[in-house]
């Protein structure tokens, strides 16, 4: 797994390597406005997870995930993670939660 010193980095890398769908967290499943679909707990794998912190403001920790659908899709999550993190369905949060690390 790669190493990269910011989320932009972690971003561009990405996407270059096909991760080139841009995913939402919704309550209960993960959403893509382009194409424009939804994927439950069971529709997809996180690939790779990075945690950024930031250096001045605990409010800009984030998570990054790299994600692939079961139909062949990839796409980025980046989620906040701390006492601001979304709130999400139970099912969500035990998917995500065994890569937060």
């Amino acid at each position: 797994m790669e190493s990269y010193d910011t989320l932009v980095e972690a971003l561009n890398d990405l996407k270059q390597k096909g991760y080139t769908y841009d995913f939402n967290l919704a309550q209960d499943c993960l959403v893509c406005h382009s194409p424009n679909l939804r994927l439950q707990p069971d529709d997809f794998e996180i690939v790779e997870t990075y945690r950024f912190e930031g250096m001045s403001n605990p409010d800009d920790n984030s998570i990054l995930y790299a994600i692939a659908s079961k139909d062949g899709l990839k796409g980025t999550l980046v989620n906040a993670y701390g006492t601001y993190a979304d709130e999400i369905s139970d099912e969500m949060v035990e998917k995500l939660k065994v890569h937060r690390g």
